[in-house]
């Protein structure tokens, strides 16, 4: 049994909505807050909050640090001088995410002097009483080391020289970070899960009924409805047992139109977009929650694409069906098709949450989704599959080379990612490359799970050297170097 911990709804910030530190990474225009931003994140993807009054985002993503999970944010360049309304947008933008920070760093450019905006900024955070890290950026190599220094002459104790392209210094950097993050808070639940159990993210526009669907499903209204969209602030993990079947629901607030934000600096709201995309990165499958006689928003497309690009299955659950015609539950089914023609092996359910119509074909999904995302195919069978896909279609030529395929071996599940061995990946052709998924998951039914599959090319054994096996890490066997596509079922 693994112990999941369920977090209290927040109620104020600046702890976090999703119950992790947050660090705030401030500073003048081009001193390279984005790269450090990165860097930290360990990635290039970022979630974008967007605020009516703020012309520049805040973007979010969550990370770990030394074990801890923190959410990192990156800001607009701070000049509170500047005239533009834009600027004045950012300083205003740039002040809040200080509020809500558990952490702050401050960037300056160890290659450039100080300017009046970097001064204003360091007058701005001597006022607050949180933790703040001084980092001059951009000090590529140990003689620009004394650049970075100039904070010293304006009061600062200490500046941590880093180069957040090249990655100096980034060791010092975030273990400042971690030693000035704030006590791990007290939950006020565990509950116990099996860890198997499947995780489903609910997901949507607000009023599509997500807390309804979770209260059917329940069978108890633990989830606060109402009408006025927003009413879910956090992500609530709740055990869903329905017709015998176990699995975790996670409800999430509403995803709104970026415009719909409210303007009058409501944090929590603020942060509702970054903690749907947690909630995904925690779950198994997605589940979109559509209202049928809205449709499929760009939002909901824009959230699907990236819980598919992150190896989430997905569903779609068109809502109150018991309310339309026919004819215009037929027209919501092809709308959400084509908002979500990336994924075309994502299995689409009626349902209505108010009365509990196709409740059942929803969970019967989920679980068989479910089987195909943990689902594993045996080398034996899955090399007699490719013999046969290689007789009926074999890689078309390229750059005058045919690609030679030897082997295909699955290396790991949730999502199913595949192996194949050929000695010249590099010029199997993308249409084969799609064909070959294709047929992966039209042989083997792969329900509502994004496949991924990998090309590497055969290694060359020296002459007179002994023979070696591939071991692909999760693979059911170790497959000789010398062998084409064996028939066992090991």
């Amino acid at each position: 049994m693994t112990r999941h911990r369920r977090r209290a709804a927040a109620s104020t910030l600046p702890a976090s909505a999703s119950g992790h530190p947050i660090v705030a990474i401030v500073g003048r225009p081009n001193v390279g807050k984005s790269t450090l931003f990165n860097r930290i994140a360990r990635a290039k993807l970022a979630i974008v909050h967007d605020e009516p009054g703020v012309t520049r985002d805040r973007h979010y993503a969550s990370t770990m640090l030394y074990g801890r999970p923190i959410v990192v944010v990156d800001t607009g360049g701070y000049d509170p001088e500047d005239e533009d309304p834009m600027k004045a947008g950012i300083a205003r933008h740039v002040r809040e995410a200080i509020a809500e920070a558990d952490i702050i760093v401050f960037v300056s450019d160890a290659s450039s002097e100080l300017t009046h905006a970097d001064l204003a900024a360091v007058d701005l955070l001597r006022r607050t009483s949180k933790p703040v890290l001084y980092v001059a950026n951009k000090a590529d190599s140990p003689r620009l080391d004394s650049d970075a220094f100039e904070l010293y002459r304006h009061g600062v104790k200490a500046v941590i020289p880093v180069s957040a392209l090249h990655g100096r210094g980034m060791q010092d950097l975030e273990l400042q970070v971690f030693r000035n993050l704030p006590p791990e808070l007290p939950v006020e639940e565990e509950v116990e899960l099996d860890a198997r159990l499947p995780r489903i993210a609910l997901i949507g526009r607000p009023n599509a009924g997500k807390s309804s669907l979770l209260n059917r499903l329940l069978g108890e209204d633990r989830m606060l409805v109402d009408s006025n969209p927003g009413t879910t602030r956090d992500a609530i993990d709740a055990l869903v047992e329905f017709e015998g079947q176990r699995f975790v629901v996670i409800d999430t607030a509403g995803l709104r139109k970026k415009s719909k934000v409210n303007s009058h600096g409501d944090e929590v709201e603020s942060l509702s977009t970054h903690i749907t995309v947690e909630t995904i990165e925690r779950a198994d499958i997605t589940i979109l929650v559509s209202d049928g006689s809205e449709g499929v928003a760009e939002q909901d497309a824009k959230i699907m694409g990236l819980a598919a690009d992150r190896g989430r299955a997905l569903i779609i659950a068109v809502n109150k069906c018991d309310l339309l015609p026919k004819e215009q539950l037929a027209k919501a089914e092809v709308d959400a098709r084509d908002k979500l023609s990336f994924a075309p092996w994502a299995p689409l359910v009626r349902i209505s949450a108010k009365t509990g119509r196709g409740l059942k074909d929803l969970v019967k999904t989920i679980m068989e989704v479910d089987k195909a995302y943990h689902g594993r195919v045996t080398t034996g069978a899955l090399n007699r599959f490719f013999a046969e896909v290689l007789e009926h279609r074999s890689p078309p030529t390229k750059d005058g080379k045919a690609p030679r395929i030897y082997f295909i071996t699955q290396a790991e599940s949730a999502p199913p990612t595949f192996v194949v061995i050929s000695n010249a990946p590099d010029n199997i052709h993308f249409s084969y490359q799609r064909y070959v998924t294709n047929q992966l998951r039209k042989a083997f039914d792969f329900k509502g799970t994004p496949i991924r599959v990998v090309y590497k090319e055969k290694r060359k054994r020296a002459k007179g050297a002994p023979k070696s096996t591939y071991i692909v890490p999760g693979a059911e066997t170790a497959v000789d170097e010398d062998d084409d596509m064996g028939d066992d079922d090991n």
